[in-house]
This record gives C-alpha cells, sequence and structure tokens, in this order.
C-alpha cells in the first residue's frame, strides 16, 4: 500500500540551505555596500567597501546563525 499524502504542514521545508546561503550573501553585499557608501562620503571609496565585504562575513554567518539555529 502506498502512504496517505502528508498534509503540507508536516512536511520539512526543503529550500532552508538556499534562504540561509541567500542571507549570508545579502548580508555580504549589504555590508559592502555601506562601506562603499561611507567611503565615498570621506573619500575612500575603495578600502572602506574592502572593509565593509570583510567585516560581512563574520556578520553574515551571526545573522544565518541566529536566524536558522536547528540548520
Amino acid at each position: 500500500m502506498t502512504e496517505p499524502p502528508t498534509p503540507p504542514g508536516d512536511r520539512p521545508p526543503t529550500m532552508r540551505g538556499a534562504v540561509a546561503g541567500s542571507l549570508l550573501v545579502a548580508t555580504i553585499l549589504l555590508c559592502a555596500a555601506i562601506g562603499l557608501g561611507l567611503g565615498a562620503l570621506v573619500g575612500a571609496p575603495v578600502a572602506l567597501g574592502l572593509a565593509g565585504l570583510f567585516a560581512g562575513v563574520p556578520l553574515g554567518i551571526v545573522v544565518v546563525i541566529r536566524r536558522f539555529r536547528d540548520l
């Protein structure tokens, strides 16, 4: 016999890894954009853009860990 179909609420979400990766990339890009914008104001867009990019990596990891504790 075949199993009855499970209701949509009982199935685990299937795209959580993709959402976590997208959240990580979005956080990195947002930090880089903020750094670039601040750098444009003070005259050092490349340096502060790169600083924002590198600062976005650990911040993105923290955001993903806080959002997806069970992954």
